[in-house]
Formats: structure tokens, sequence, C-alpha cells
């Protein structure tokens, strides 16, 4: 009997310095907004339905490891406004959740990109965790750096 995989939670965060519907506004837009924060690992995010928030559907494409790997995602809105999660379509049940949560001054959001995706048992999952912080985690820096340089800068900017 085969075990059922584990799951595996990667994920960032950081204080933004502007107001959050601002901030949300970026992140659930994905014909403009979303497009540039992405991280250069990320390329040829293609918007197939809608386009603002719940109900839209992305294809993207992620570099790793040197090698391009593409995915499909839908997009709900648990909590419109706070919490925007992409769920992956074609592969593995990867969930990327975006929280948008007040930040310690009025003006300022906490932000978190967290990725919860199955990972095997034992020592490959072991292996499994420890690869997929590495990847991801930087990413995610980096994308959270590049949304408070946007939502920051001039909204058109």
């Amino acid at each position: 009997m085969e075990s059922k995989p584990e799951r595996h939670i990667v994920s960032a965060s950081a204080i933004i310095p502007a107001r959050r519907e601002r901030v949300y506004a970026l992140i659930s837009n994905y014909n403009d907004g979303h497009q540039r924060i992405l991280p250069r690992q990320f390329s040829n995010l293609t918007v197939e339905q809608g386009g603002v928030g719940a109900g839209t559907v992305i294809r993207f494409q992620m570099s790793v490891f040197g090698r391009k790997q593409s995915f499909r995602a839908a997009v709900t809105e648990p909590e419109p406004g706070r919490v925007l999660v992409e769920t992956n379509l074609d592969s593995n049940g990867a969930v990327t959740t975006f929280t948008v949560s007040p930040g310690t001054a009025p003006a300022d959001s906490h932000v978190t990109i967290s990725t919860e995706l199955p990972v095997r048992n034992g020592f490959l999952g072991r292996f499994e965790r420890a690869l997929t912080t590495l990847l991801l985690r930087p990413m995610y820096v980096k994308e959270l750096e590049n949304l408070a340089r946007v939502a920051t800068g001039p909204f058109g900017a």
C-alpha cells in the first residue's frame, strides 16, 4: 500500500510600505500588476480567462535549474481583498497563497507568499523539501522586493 504524499510549505513575508488596497490590486491584476512583480525565473504569463482576481486562469513558465516548465493555474479569492490563491491545474496540486494583512503602520501591508506542495515520504521527501525551499524562497523574497518597488512607485509605472 502506497502512503499518501506529505505536504510541504515554503513561504516568505515582508512589510510593504504601501496601503493594502494598492498592494492587493497589484497582486490580483494578472493583466498588468502581477506581471510586473514576478522575478526573472517566471516568464510568458498569459491570461486565459478573467484577468483580475477570482475566476482568472493563467498559464506561465518557470525556469527551474535551467529548464523551463509550463504551469497552468486557477485563481480564487477565499477572502477578497486579503487572500488570493493560485491552484496548479496541471500537475502536482501545488497551491500558492498571497496574503495581504495590515502592517505595523496604517500605510503598510504585511504580505506573505506561500506555496503548499506534495513531497514524497522518507529520505526522498526530505531531499524534495530542502530543494523546493532552496528554489522557491529566494524567488518569493525577490517577488516581495519587486512588489515593494512597484507598489511605492507611480501606479502606472
